[in-house]
């Protein structure tokens, strides 16, 4: 077959396999278009999930006559100077309206603030239809009918109304987080509206339209992020550890103002709440990073959505120190939901709580303690027994007074007793006021052998004593580990690791980093590197494997975070099998001086593995409960 030259739509269809996926797609770019024609009202009106309509007007300073004819034509755009180097606005590749032209039928009606009268051009499956005048408003309105009535094939690839009414609604919430002042409304054909009313550019109004798009609960659970490094600045709120959710898709980040799904920026914010998070849930995070427009690379893809920093490590680390230092600013802070799902467990017909089975479902406390036998809760089966309870071939009757390891066989000087009577509680010196002024109060009982109760001047907090101490376990390993170089042994045989030079050459210029962490490598010939040292922490490892892994972290993220994470991880068993278990009884002095070291410990409102390790119920919560408000 000859080569021969694309006629115009076929190359326009071929644009539009790229810019335009689905109608959040096309709503994207016309919403962004507004915003570069500063608009300060957005209306989006769309119906069949926006393949059958989808209509965005705008305020904004509108097209010249003149001008719609080219404002149709590929590559041609007023956002862009000669350096695209220095891109300042959302849109300026100027093949979003001809690429949606040649998929749709796309009508443009625009008058600008001095003109005496608006003009309409529009597209017809990539036929241009000639310019007449209109009436309208200041401003421009757009209206695409038929999405891909001209690749049907396209159409068979479409979601449902309601999941792609879906997509449209989160990328009008993205783009409307960064910009605040502007007001936002959106329509579907299922009579649905979701009105984002203007704030101000302030940092308040900022995270009132974080409200707005997030839900109330959010300001209250989240924490400030200000920090800058070589000319980076990384502003916005991430969420405290006791307040997640399923899944990322609440994890929003921009870039210079323009939203962005990237996944340096993700896995950034993973590493950050690494060891604060359950492994199946993930923070809440609003996030902007304002730099040099030519330090970043928005130019990657025509949807924009992914972006590429002139130095990778550089913004990674920012991230990963500036939420890892104000999650240790933060104090200790329990979720504001803790107290509703408690509220909720009182109340008549709530299931059991469940908790995650080994395969990964759920399973009630109930069904566990039925599922153990005939003989009922049998701790030698117990999920959650001690690491060594000390039975042997005795019995649990036998063997409960030999406990030995972690269980602690002295629990005996614990041991408070019975509980004293009324007249002689009655007699008991209160809490020291000052006590009762802490964030977690003043230790009042441990029930069940496992949670502290403690007061405050105006609520009840309930503490998981094993989680509590496990985690300022751990956080005390971690300061330890982290202060000082970390032990290595030295292999008896140097360990060669055959690699592609490029990695090969990463790893020995990281090589004093990696020392720190007690791994010690240098190059050996061309594409290999000789391990002479390993962690101790590590014991036995796949040598080969870990260089491996380091190797291509390094060449993602320019960091060496998987060493760190792995010692880490030893530090948390540690912790875990190091800590107080349940069952323990303890005195007042104990429980009290937990609570303060928890109050003085960054992270304590929740474990190692995430779960959080108190819940607090505010004295209006119990009053509602007994119908006193």
């Amino acid at each position: 077959m000859p080569i021969r030259q694309l006629s115009e739509t076929m190359i326009n269809q071929i644009a539009a396999g790229e810019v335009i996926e689905r109608p959040a797609s096309v709503v994207k770019e016309l919403v962004e278009n507004a915003l570069d024609a500063g608009a300060s009202r957005v209306e989006i009106v769309t119906a069949g999930g926006g393949l059958n309509l989808v209509r965005v007007t705008d305020d904004g300073s509108g097209i010249p006559e003149q001008e719609l004819a080219l404002a149709i034509a590929r590559h041609c755009t007023s956002k862009l100077s000669n350096d695209i180097h220095d891109i300042r606005s959302l849109g300026f590749r100027g093949e979003a309206l001809p690429s949606i032209g040649s998929v749709a039928r796309l009508s443009i009606r625009s008058r600008t603030a001095n003109g005496d009268s608006a003009a309409e051009i529009g597209i017809d499956g990539g036929r241009v239809l000639p310019v007449k005048p209109a009436a309208a408003n200041r401003g421009t309105t757009v209206e695409v009918r038929d999405l891909f009535f001209a690749t049907p094939a396209r159409l068979k690839f479409m979601k449902g109304e309601r999941a792609e009414s879906s997509a449209t609604s989160d990328v009008v919430k993205r783009i409307a987080i960064a910009f605040p002042a502007v007001r936002f409304t959106l329509a579907g054909s299922d009579r649905s509206t979701l009105e984002l009313a203007a704030t101000d550019d302030t940092a308040e109004g900022r995270l009132a339209r974080v409200a707005q798009v997030m839900g109330k609960d959010f300001p209250d659970n989240a924490i400030a992020i200000d920090a800058m490094r070589d000319g980076v600045h990384l502003a916005g709120h991430v969420s405290i550890p006791s307040y997640t959710r399923a899944n990322a898709l609440q994890q929003y980040a921009y870039v210079n103002g323009r939203p962005v799904r990237d996944k340096l920026i993700a896995g950034a914010i993973r590493g950050a709440f690494a060891d604060v998070l359950p492994r199946d849930r993930h923070a809440v995070t609003v996030l902007f990073l304002s730099l040099d427009p030519s330090t970043v690379d928005v130019n990657v893809h025509p949807a924009k959505a992914d972006v590429r920093f002139r130095d990778p490590g550089l913004v990674r680390g920012l991230i990963v120190g500036a939420i890892r230092e104000a999650l240790a600013g933060a104090g200790i802070r329990a979720a504001t939901t803790g107290a509703a799902g408690m509220m909720a467990a009182f109340r008549p017909g709530v299931a059991p709580y469940s908790h995650p089975g080994p395969t990964g479902g759920h399973r009630s406390h109930e069904a566990a303690y039925h599922a153990s036998g005939p003989g009922g809760f049998d701790p030698l089966r117990s999920p959650q027994r001690p690491l060594d309870m000390g039975y042997g071939e005795m019995g649990y009757g036998e063997a409960r007074h030999q406990r030995n390891g972690f269980a602690e066989n002295d629990q005996a000087a614990f041991d408070t007793g019975p509980p004293a009577s009324a007249d002689a509680r009655a007699g008991m010196a209160e809490p020291a006021e000052a006590l009762l002024g802490m964030v977690l109060g003043a230790a009042r009982a441990q029930v069940h052998e496992n949670y502290i109760v403690a007061q405050t001047r105006d609520s009840l907090v309930i503490v998981d004593q094993h989680a509590a101490h496990e985690r300022l376990v751990y956080e005390a390993l971690k300061n330890a580990l982290h202060s000082r170089a970390v032990p290595s042994q030295m292999l008896l045989l140097p360990e060669i690791v055959d690699l592609p030079e490029d990695d090969a050459e990463r790893l020995a210029m990281h090589s004093e980093t990696l020392a720190k962490f007690g791994l010690g490598l240098e190059r050996f010939g061309p594409g290999a590197v000789a391990v002479r040292e390993t962690p101790s922490m590590l014991g036995e490892t796949n040598v080969q494997q870990l260089v491996r892994d380091l190797a291509d972290e390094i060449a993602d993220n320019d960091t060496v975070e998987t060493l760190k994470e792995r010692l880490d991880k030893i530090a948390a068993t540690m912790a875990c099998h190091g800590s107080v278990r349940s069952g323990r009884l303890l005195k007042a002095e104990e429980m009290n001086a937990l609570l303060r070291q928890m109050e003085a410990t960054p992270g304590s409102g929740t474990c190692n593995h995430g779960r959080p390790t108190y819940i607090e119920l505010k004295l209006a919560d119990i009053e509602r409960l007994f119908g006193r408000r």
